[in-house]
């Protein structure tokens, strides 16, 4: 049976994960199938960035996602979107809408204003 799990790498002390797609009788950190994504709960708030098209791949062929990802979903709105996929809605309408809802999560993101110092005074 193919899992969708985090996969360890980053430093000592300082966890990141990959979401992978695997068969689950691989080790944690062991060969996967594919990298569907990226999860740092370092950050505040965590830097998520998954490819969404392909998980809905894995998830429609029958993968199981793993309690942590399965949360890691619902925070960025990914199984709410798949579960309208298999009704029929529009897939480049939902990559679309996923690119917006994964701003917040994306690396790269914009300070908010009251954390940048005014340069006029």
């Amino acid at each position: 049976m193919v899992r969708i799990r985090l996969r360890r790498v980053g430093a000592r002390n300082q966890p990141s994960f990959r979401i992978v797609a695997v068969d689950s009788r691989v080790k944690r950190d062991g060969k996967y199938l594919e990298n569907l994504g990226f999860y740092n709960p370092r950050t505040d708030p965590p830097t998520v960035v998954v490819h969404e098209e392909r998980v809905y791949h894995w998830l429609s062929n029958g993968a199981q996602p793993s309690e942590s990802v399965e949360r890691i979903f619902n925070m960025i709105g990914l199984r709410q979107r798949y579960e309208r996929f298999k009704a029929g809605e529009d897939l480049d309408a939902l990559l679309a809408e996923a690119q917006e809802a994964q701003a917040p999560f994306a690396p790269g993101r914009k300070t908010s204003a009251a954390a940048v110092p005014s340069g006029g005074q």
